[in-house]
């Protein structure tokens, strides 16, 4: 049986992403697009998992919908396109993972029902809790 070969962190042929002219181009975008309540989260020494998550709402289905597929679109741009998409069928809660910047789009009746900014705010209880 012949070895399995390492895979890669990295695609050689992505090019390298600067994190926060990512940020700022997704922010740019939500704006513009008209998403409301958009909240910027910063997870550097939080969690592994990404540097920053961005969390916005959408008016309706539709608009989430719109919201993600025009992030889809300036992630394709930025060189992005294999970004991991979850939710769109339904368009209640879209999460897109572009790597270092993770973003949530939600109806607000979702939002609000998850409330996931609590769950990643510094002051939450369980955090300030010692082991």
């Amino acid at each position: 049986m012949e070895p399995i070969a390492p895979v890669r962190a990295e695609d050689p042929q992505t090019p390298e992403i600067d994190a926060a002219a990512l940020e700022a181009a997704i922010l740019a975008r939500l704006d513009d697009d008209k998403a409301q309540e958009i909240v910027l989260i910063d997870l550097k020494g939080k969690s592994p998992m990404a540097d920053t998550m961005i969390v916005a709402s959408g008016r309706s289905q539709r608009h989430v919908g719109a919201l993600a597929d025009h992030l889809l679109r300036l992630l394709k741009e930025h060189g992005l396109g294999k970004a991991k998409v979850e939710g769109l069928p339904h368009c209640d809660w879209v999460l897109i993972d572009a790597g270092d910047v993770i973003v949530h789009l939600f109806r607000p009746e979702v939002r609000t029902f998850y409330n996931i900014e609590k769950i990643w705010s510094v002051d939450s209880a369980h955090r300030t809790q010692s082991a």
